[in-house]
This record gives C-alpha cells, sequence and structure tokens, in this order.
C-alpha cells in the first residue's frame, strides 16, 4: 500500500492505494484533522454503444437493453410498429440528460417493457425487436 495525501477544493485526504498483486495492509491510523479516508470504489463499466449493448435471443428478437440507470422519458415505438436499425424508440434521461435509445437492428416491435415516467438500472431490457 501506499499512501497520499490529496486535497480537493480546500480539503485534505488521507487515501492507500494498492499494488496489483501486494498482500492487503491494514489501514494507518487517520491524521488528525484530516477528512475521512477515502475507500477506492471499483469503477463502473463503460456503456458500450446501443449496437454492442443488443442482446440477441433465440428466436425471441434483438433486446435493447437501457445502457445506464435512468428515467424514461419517452417510447417511441408500440407493439406491432415496424422499425428501421439505429431508429430511436425510447429516451431515457440519466444524470439530467436525455440519452436517445435506438434498435441496433430493423424487424417489428414484439415487447415494450418499458412505460414512460419508469425508473429503470442498467440492462433491464426495454424493447424487444423481432427481426
Amino acid at each position: 500500500m501506499k499512501n497520499y495525501k490529496i486535497t480537493v477544493n480546500g480539503n485534505i485526504y488521507d487515501v492507500q492505494v494498492e499494488e496489483v498483486g501486494e498482500a492487503a495492509v491494514k489501514p494507518a491510523a487517520p491524521t488528525p484533522g484530516a477528512a475521512p479516508k477515502v475507500t477506492p470504489a471499483t469503477a463502473p463499466a463503460p456503456a458500450g454503444t446501443p449496437a454492442q449493448a443488443a442482446t440477441p435471443s433465440s428466436g425471441s428478437g434483438t433486446k435493447v437493453p437501457a445502457p445506464m440507470p435512468g428515467t424514461i422519458l419517452d417510447i417511441k415505438v408500440n407493439v406491432g410498429d415496424k422499425v428501421s436499425a439505429n431508429q430511436v424508440v425510447a429516451v431515457l434521461e440519466a444524470m439530467k440528460m436525455e440519452n436517445d435509445i435506438v434498435t441496433p437492428v430493423a424487424g417489428t416491435v414484439s415487447a415494450v417493457n418499458a412505460v414512460k415516467g419508469q425508473t429503470v438500472s442498467s440492462g433491464d431490457v426495454l424493447i424487444t425487436v423481432a427481426e
């Protein structure tokens, strides 16, 4: 473990960074007057493009998942609608930004699993498209 003192916006933080492969070491005592220790967190995997995020399913169509957690602002399609590749099928609000969710394949919408105003998690299937 390596100890570092970091100042962010005038606040001092003592942090420990563990080197890969090094055995765990007991945390050091906090420095008087310093802020609590910062525990390193695992960074989330970067969201892929909608085409990469689509999950084909045998026989039931291509599932279009939410690329990140957020709130559904609008569903642009209904069951039975014909869609083309890269067509916007839903709008997801995440981190105060509107994100267009597109279908990676052309086909017919076979299922709509989300409704306007619904909160969704990353990976939740929003739309299924039968090719």
